[in-house]
Formats: structure tokens, C-alpha cells, sequence
């Protein structure tokens, strides 16, 4: 974690703290949101949201315990892995950022959100299906390809993979993933009626 963060990232907070992996997996997240910004015809203003969100959403990722413990305790029956989001954004709102959906965005990344508008659901399926993830990669590029045109569909799946991956740490399953889940859902079948 050598050199500063705009060094390594243009727009990455200075109070990052982030490893060369970690900046190449916030490149690759700020490249598939421009994309699917462009093929949307997503406003500038909007899509200046969307990487403002990308950039700060793993900023203390690879942040110790006790850094991350500066911005709050943390959050009630989240696993460890999951900590650095609302880190990152008490952060980013104490340095001045403002805008609520990419605090949002920024604090609910790993979990899912109901209340969620599109630079948090458009950030969460940029953050899962990045191309620097090589587990699963033909169903991460096909759900990939598809997220401009079919966001609802692809983040129903992609949260039934998260979903999963929560299921499989044998933890508990965070309220607000279960939120998002039936908000995904109950959105689909009264779209479907």
C-alpha cells in the first residue's frame, strides 16, 4: 500500500487504503459501470455517481480492524468481510460526500439494499461480475453482457449468488440482504401479473 491512491487510481479517496490488487479491482469495477452507463445512455451527472460509488466502495477493503473501527463499531451480525463498506462511507460523508444513494451504494455493496436506487444496484452487480473474478466466469460474463439491458433479472440472480456465498459462511444472514431479496422478487411478480 505504497504511493498515494490517486497515484494509483484517479478519483480513489487519499484516505484509502487499498493494495495494487484491490486498485485493479476498482478499475475494472469504474470500466464495467462506464460501459453499461454508455450503453443505458445513463445522463453524466448519473454517471459521475456511479463511479463515485465504485471508487470509494472497497476504499477500506484492506484496512485493519482497527482503522475500520475509527468509523463505528461494526455492524450487528455482518460477517468481518463485509465491514469496510459502511466504513468507507461514514468516510466518505465525513470528507464531504452528500449524496445519499451513493452512500447507500457505497455501505450496502456486499449486501444488497431495498431502498437502493441505480448507482447502488448498478454498483453491487459491477462489484460481483467484474472481470477480474474468475470464479464461474462464463456465468459472470454471460450476466455481464446482459445487466445494461436486463439489470432486474441479472440482479436477481447475482443476489441469489450472494445469498449463497452467506449461506455458506454459516453465518447469519444480514436483515438487509433478506430485504433485498424480497424486494427483488416481490418486484418480479407483480411485473410478471
Amino acid at each position: 500500500m505504497s504511493g498515494s491512491p490517486a497515484d494509483r487510481l484517479p478519483g480513489l479517496p487519499a484516505w484509502a487504503m487499498v493494495t495494487p490488487r484491490r486498485v485493479e479491482h476498482l478499475a475494472l469495477v469504474v470500466q464495467v459501470l462506464e460501459r453499461w452507463a454508455a450503453e443505458r445512455g445513463v445522463a453524466p451527472d448519473e454517471a459521475a455517481r456511479w463511479r463515485r460509488a465504485a471508487l470509494l466502495h472497497d476504499a477500506l477493503r484492506d484496512a485493519p480492524d482497527e482503522v475500520l473501527a475509527r468509523f463505528g463499531p461494526p455492524p450487528e451480525n455482518w460477517p468481518r468481510a463485509i465491514w469496510p463498506g459502511p466504513a468507507a462511507a461514514v468516510a466518505a460523508e465525513r470528507e464531504g460526500e452528500r449524496d445519499r444513494g451513493v452512500l447507500d451504494a457505497v455501505r450496502y455493496h456486499s449486501l444488497g439494499y431495498a431502498g437502493w436506487d441505480d448507482a447502488g444496484k448498478f454498483l453491487f452487480l459491477a462489484d460481483a461480475l467484474e472481470p477480474g473474478r474468475k470464479h464461474a466466469r462464463a456465468l459472470l460474463d454471460q450476466l455481464a453482457g446482459r445487466a445494461a439491458r436486463e439489470p432486474d433479472a441479472v440482479l436477481r440472480h447475482v443476489a441469489a449468488l450472494k445469498l449463497r456465498w452467506l449461506a455458506h459462511i454459516e453465518g447469519p444472514i444480514p436483515r438487509e440482504t433478506w430485504e433485498f431479496w424480497n424486494s427483488l422478487v416481490a418486484d418480479a411478480s407483480s411485473s410478471s401479473r
